[in-house]
């Protein structure tokens, strides 16, 4: 990938050589080795744009050797002849010399916003109610000889300055935070200094696993004595938390407390002149002959550890290689200057790496030709490095299968300046997931895909057609399938791990090449150095190299055994975990997995559409959508369970779900699993194919009972919604044995239409109507006159039926089954079913007659036509009621008897006689007697002449007129003892008290008529009782 667009230049012709670069806004300032100063205005988005706005003729004696912004006093700092000066914007005048950083060698500037507590703040009371008030603190920090400055200014207002001794002089310096810096005393001396503390922690680093010339890195400044500059350490802040160190070739990530934070370094093939970081790039520039030509495009190869290669593979210019911070690994080669050929000869160096503070900024350098003529004729000149797109970098991480990285990158960004950044995650995760479920890390893939809330119909697409039907997608196709790009670059993914062998194996290969070529006069002393420990690293590559291809081999082995059982393994996991949630979903929605006979069947969805499903959390889908859900997840669960645990389809069958028959039963029918494709048949309400099967499965048994039980109860479950299937599969089984096939619809759990199954039964057998019909009355209680009429019907029709076939036994059977019910109930209707009635059925003509209250007329079917007298006397002692309109019915039957209404009645005296002698208390005897026959004697009804002399009436005319005469008696006392007077005159005096009674109140005392005052009652009513007393 080549996240960066090639260089282009934006100032040439420069013939002050440039010693600082800064840029800053839509400024870039240039301080040259003469001091002068460079103000020129570029367009980011323009390629060849940078006009000239300022310049600032010496505004130092000597050279400029760094540039810094300070934004709360918008002004410039400058750092010359190791003073550092302040400068205001735009005039530049009055420069503020910072006197106190004497003998400046460095400086570094941070801002950063603070919510300081209002109570030192100006203001007074009013000021300190109030919460923490945001305030913008920037710090300059300078780098001095053995000591370090520090100036900082809140809200543009100086603060006091600090100061702190260090043990060595650093040369750079960089903010890791407010309170965290970085020095570099030297390319291999670096500390941590902390501001609030004011105090240093030395960084401390792994020794290198390999030998270089970094081994006689101590000895840089005696070897360079001599030899011009020393060497500028490597130093580059990452993060808040974070800061890149150069050591030699190699690169270290150090945290704030001195220490390493990744295990992974960067390797260079040799020490980097120059490093800068643009999120999250890491830029270095890297000598002539040091880099190998990269394979294609912009990207480079992995560098690895062993840096040297034949000359003929190396590019011959300087070179500025882009590393990703993510993954230590080099992601771009840019060489300088830019040419279309690798080996062009080295024209120029390059220095001065210059970043913007703003996100995504460009990357300016200085190129400056090697040849002093021609570098004094055309000068120097200002390239700019422009990064392309987020978007772009992402989708060629996504093309190239570099999901990890694209991921990693993601996560560096803000929303901000990618807006789609959340649909972008959950795309390339579910590609990540989707790899490493290719490379056999199954349990890795479904938990994402069950974070992400994937559409399950993609998920279940990953497995063979076996499991997942028609859903089933060819390896090939996966990651189109989930959204990426279906022109892939390779079929099996780069990932971390395949990135890194293949970065072990270039590495081996450059090793090899060590060992076989001989290097280059300018790589001659870095090769002899590293020579042996070289041929030592390729040993021991080889020898690991060999080892883990004999173990991955040994795990091939395993995984074509193993890799399906843990790949179903993991999809019963993310089975068992959407199907509770899709049921919670649906239930919210009042969807129950009973009801799935209701929805169209998955069969009928195409994949496209169950594919275009969207990949969104269950709640936000429609209750349509959620059907879908669930029909994928449980037809996959029960593949799965089909395919590699049998033993577990009857639970599963059993309980309701949404599994799609048709994609099951023919691997039940061919593995025999007859019981659960019932079950599943039954879940579906497909009770037709259920029936089917049971009735073929009923072929293969001799033994009637488990021939028949089995279909007889399924039946007896169904409801009267399927009473036409119930008809239609129950045929059979009355063919079969019509005894057993009743018990269809004797069930106790479900009832079915009545009417309905009367009619059928009827059709098949008026016997079996019958029987349940019967079976309703009695078990359950039925009475409605329509199946009380039916049944009578259904006796009579029978009935009928036998006598003109002759079956006498059948014919008295039911006859006397017809007698009993139209005698016993009273829910039928007699009207109707006397018009029914044949003229020889006399007995039941009988009956009904006397339902309709018509009893004279049963009577007489019973003495005329049946000459049952028994019978005709047990009517009227069925029916008789004393105070009711039936109390004369004997006397009618005595009538039929001694006055009969048939001429061709014979003589019933005796009968007439013999019911008189056994029921005469309830005949009238007047009545009775005037019916006789005048030859009839008092000897023949002596018993009924006793019994009448006996009669109740002649007592009760006595006792009335006792009752009457006793009446009469005590009214004529009563009468004369209210006659009764008393007189009082006012000379009568009380018998009590002797006093005159006068107009006082007065007691009449019975029965001798005293009178006494009211008072005087009692006493003398004492003296009435007590004889004594008087």
């Amino acid at each position: 990938m080549a996240p960066f667009n090639p260089p282009n230049a934006v100032l040439s012709g420069l013939k002050e050589r440039p010693e600082a670069l800064l840029a800053q806004g839509d400024k870039l300032y240039v301080g040259t080795a003469t001091g002068s100063l460079f103000i020129y205005e570029y367009n980011e988005l323009s390629e060849n744009v940078s006009t000239l706005v300022d310049y600032k003729k010496g505004l130092s004696r000597r050279s400029i050797d760094q540039l810094g912004y300070i934004k709360d006093v918008n002004s410039l700092v400058s750092l010359s002849e190791t003073i550092l000066t302040l400068y205001p914007l735009p005039n530049f005048a009055p420069p503020t010399p910072l006197t106190r950083a004497k003998g400046a060698l460095t400086f570094a500037v941070h801002s950063s916003v603070h919510n300081l507590d209002p109570s030192g703040a100006q203001g007074g009371a009013n000021t300190s109610r109030a919460g923490p008030i945001p305030t913008m603190v920037t710090q300059l920090i300078v780098g001095c000889r053995r000591k370090v400055v520090i100036y900082t200014w809140k809200d543009g207002e100086a603060q006091e300055i600090k100061e702190a001794i260090l043990p060595h002089s650093p040369r750079v310096a960089v903010f890791l935070d407010s309170d965290n810096v970085c020095f570099a005393y030297s390319p291999t001396e670096y500390a941590l200094f902390s501001i609030s503390k004011l105090m240093t922690l030395d960084v401390t680093t792994p020794i290198p696993a390999n030998t270089s010339m970094g081994a006689f890195s101590g000895l840089t400044g005696y070897m360079t004595l001599g030899l011009g500059a020393r060497a500028k350490p490597g130093l580059v802040r990452l993060s808040d938390t974070e800061a890149l160190i150069v050591k030699d070739n190699q690169g270290f990530i150090i945290g704030t407390d001195g220490r390493q934070t990744k295990p992974a370094t960067i390797d260079w093939p040799s020490p980097p002149d120059e490093v800068a970081f643009v999120n999250p790039y890491i830029f270095s520039i890297l000598p002539p002959g040091t880099v190998p030509v990269p394979e294609s495009g912009g990207a480079s190869l992995p560098s690895g550890s062993a840096p040297a290669a034949p000359q003929s593979s190396l590019i011959p210019s300087p070179v500025v290689q882009v590393i990703s911070s993510l993954t230590m690994q080099p992601v771009q080669t840019l060489p300088f200057p830019p040419t279309s050929s690798a080996s062009s000869a080295a024209t120029c160096t390059i220095r001065l790496l210059t970043s913007s503070p703003a996100a995504k900024a460009p990357l300016f350098l200085v190129a400056t030709p090697s040849d002093r003529t021609v570098a004094t004729s055309e000068g120097s000149s200002i390239w700019q490095i422009q990064m392309r797109s987020w978007g772009d970098q992402i989708d060629e991480l996504v093309q190239r299968c570099l999901y990890s990285d694209a991921l990693s990158l993601l996560d560096t960004l803000d929303k901000a300046v990618l807006s789609d950044k959340d649909q972008r995650r959950t795309l390339i995760r579910a590609l990540h997931a989707v790899s490493q479920f290719r490379l056999g890390k199954f349990d890795d893939a479904i938990n994402s895909f069950i974070e992400l809330d994937l559409n399950p119909a993609k998920v279940v697409a990953l497995y063979p057609e076996r499991i997942a039907g028609r859903l089933s997608v060819p390896p090939d196709d996966w990651i189109p399938l989930f959204g990426g790009p279906a022109n892939q670059q390779s079929l099996t993914p780069k990932n971390d791990d395949a990135m890194s062998t293949k970065s072990q194996n270039d590495s081996n290969e450059s090793k090899e090449k060590l060992l076989e070529q001989s290097a280059s006069p300018a790589m001659a002393v870095k090769a002899s150095v590293r020579r042996g420990a070289a041929f030592v690293a390729l040993l021991s590559s080889s020898k690991d190299k060999d080892d883990d291809t004999m173990s991955i081999s040994g795990k091939k082995k395993v995984k074509q055994v193993d890799d399906f059982s843990r790949s179903v393994d993991a999809l019963w996991r993310y089975l068992t975990d959407r199907r509770p949630k899709v049921a919670g979903a649906l239930a919210a929605v009042h969807i129950a997995p009973a009801q799935s006979h209701q929805w169209p069947f998955l069969s009928e969805t195409s994949t496209e559409e169950l594919f275009a499903l969207p990949n969104i959390p269950l709640p936000l889908l429609t209750p349509e959508q959620l059907v879908r859900f669930a029909q994928i997840v449980d037809t996959a669960l029960f593949k799965s369970y089909l395919v590699t645990q049998p033993a577990l389809l009857g639970a599963l069958c059993r309980l309701a779900n949404w599994c799609e028959v048709s994609e099951v039963e023919e691997e039940l029918r061919a593995r025999e699993k007859f019981a659960e494709l019932i079950y599943l048949y039954n879940g579906k309400k497909m009770h037709a194919k259920a029936l089917n099967l049971l009735q073929q499965l009923s072929e293969k048994e001799t033994d009637m009972r488990d021939k028949l039980d089995p279909s007889i109860s399924y039946l007896r479950k169904l409801g009267p919604e399927y009473i036409n299937q119930v008809f239609e599969s129950s045929r059979w089984i009355f063919e079969a044995d019509h005894h057993m096939a009743f018990e269809i619809f004797t069930s106790d759990d479900v009832e079915l239409p009545r009417t309905q199954v009367t009619d059928y039964l009827e059709k098949i057998d008026p016997t079996i109507s019958t029987r349940y019909i019967e079976y309703l009355i009695d078990e359950k209680a039925e009475e409605s006159p329509g199946f009380h009429d039916r049944l009578a019907e259904l006796y009579l029709n029978m009935t009928l039926s036998a006598r003109k076939r002759g079956d006498e036994v059948k014919e008295l059977e039911v006859y006397s089954k017809l007698l009993r019910f139209i005698d016993t109930t009273d829910h039928y209707r007699p009207d109707r079913l006397y018009g029914l009635l044949s003229e020889n059925l006399y007995e039941a003509r009988a009956v009904l007659l006397g339902r309709m209250g018509k009893h004279e007329h049963a009577l007489e079917l019973y003495v005329y036509k049946l000459k049952n007298y028994a019978k005709a006397e047990e009517y009227c002692k069925r029916i008789y009621n004393p105070n009711g309109v039936t109390r004369s019915v004997f006397l009618t039957l005595l009538r039929l008897y001694l006055r009969p209404t048939d001429k061709a009645a014979p003589n019933l005296l005796q009968p007439a006689l013999d019911l008189i002698s056994r029921h005469s208390p309830r005949l009238d005897s007047v009545e009775t007697l005037q019916l006789l026959p005048p030859l009839v004697t008092a000897r023949d009804v002596r018993p009924f002449l006793q019994e009448a002399l006996r009669a109740p009436i002649f007592d009760s005319h006595v006792i009335r007129d006792i009752h009457k005469a006793r009446n009469e008696q005590v009214a004529r006392k009563l009468m004369l003892l209210e006659s009764r007077r008393v007189r009082v005159t006012d000379s009568r005096i009380c018998p009590q008290c002797h006093k005159r009674l006068g107009s006082s109140v007065i007691a009449v005392h019975a029965p001798r008529g005293e009178v006494t005052h009211y008072q005087c009652r009692d006493a003398f009513s004492r003296r009435l009782v007590d004889p004594m007393r008087r």
